[in-house]
Parts: structure tokens; C-alpha cells; sequence
């Protein structure tokens, strides 16, 4: 569970770093920035910032804010209710960014495993995405991404995101945030 002032603070530095990229928001869109913590309580080293520009029942358009070296988790997008799961399109927009796939493993990962969780990352296959470069993953394949030493902005283009039915190989993650309104 994040605190709510927890929130604010995160919503303000990917604002901050949104600005800097010269990548302009409504007033709407800057005041609903997500901030996914996934229940473990480690925003700064695993965790995600998302704009959400469009999720519907054809595609998929966000922005994804990473902070330093903040990892998203290993995860997948598995097939549901007979359609086969998300596709998805990463675009770098801002920074660098180490984006882990199935495939042959990389012999030496650029990317920083959280220690605690460093038994919950499997896949290594290693691709760096710089501004202007791109990548598409493929459903149900799993992935994890860590943004370089001055973080990194994604745009994600996709097919419908269903966030709640990720499988992530860490179990004690939640992906929907829980946020403590008493602070």
C-alpha cells in the first residue's frame, strides 16, 4: 500500500520529467498520472508512472515514466476470453531504457535486479532502447524493463491493456494500486 501523499510526490516528479521531455499533458491527464508501486512498497526501485491517453476495446495508448533505474517487474500479458492476450509497442521517448524479453540471455545485463527480488526475474534477452528506437512485444511472452541512470519515458501503443489480469512471476505483487487515503 502507498500513502497518498506518497502518490502526489511521484505524480509530481513524472510531471516534472514529462515537462522536461517536451511531452505535453491536459490538465486532466497530469492530475490521473498512476503511480504502480505493485504492493511492495519500493516505488524508487520497482514501480511505474502511466499516463493513460486511451484504453478501449480495440487498442491501447500510454505513456510510461520510469525514475532512475526504477524497474518494472517481470511480467505477461496472457491470452483472455479467447483473444490472445496484449500486444504491445514500446517507443523510447526520454533516457535509456533496458527492456528484458524471452530469448537468448544477454552475458552481461546492464539493468540492476532489486536484491530482494532478484529470484523473480527469468528472462534476460537484453534490448536497449534509446530515443526514437522501438520494440514490439509479443502476448503472453514474458518481460521486465529498467530505466537508465537518468530515467526514461516509453510510449506504449497496444492492444487492449487489462492491467488486472497480468501474471507477474513475483507473487506477492499486486498490480492495481492500493492507496491509503489517511495520509
Amino acid at each position: 500500500m502507498i500513502k497518498r501523499s506518497e502518490v502526489r510526490k511521484a505524480q509530481a516528479r513524472a510531471k516534472e520529467m514529462l515537462d522536461k521531455a517536451g511531452i505535453l499533458l491536459t490538465p486532466e491527464e497530469r492530475e490521473n498520472i498512476e503511480i504502480a508501486e505493485f504492493g511492495l512498497g519500493r516505488l524508487e526501485e520497482e514501480g511505474l508512472e502511466l499516463v493513460i491517453y486511451e484504453n478501449n476495446d480495440r487498442y491501447c495508448a500510454k505513456e510510461l515514466v520510469l525514475f532512475p533505474r526504477q524497474t518494472c517487474p517481470e511480467h505477461k500479458h496472457p491470452p483472455i476470453d479467447g483473444e490472445p492476450g496484449k500486444r504491445e509497442t514500446f517507443r523510447c521517448r526520454h533516457g535509456k531504457v533496458w527492456l528484458y524479453v524471452e530469448g537468448e540471455p544477454a552475458k552481461n545485463p546492464k539493468a540492476k535486479i532489486p536484491a530482494v527480488s532478484k529470484d523473480y526475474y527469468k528472462v534476460f534477452h537484453e534490448i536497449e532502447l534509446t530515443p526514437g528506437m522501438q520494440y514490439t512485444i509479443e502476448p503472453d511472452t514474458f518481460h521486465w524493463f529498467q530505466a537508465g541512470d537518468e530515467g526514461a519515458i516509453v510510449s506504449e501503443f497496444s492492444s487492449t491493456s487489462r492491467d488486472e489480469a497480468d501474471i507477474f512471476t513475483d507473487p506477492r505483487i499486486k498490480r492495481l494500486p492500493e492507496i491509503d487515503e489517511s495520509a
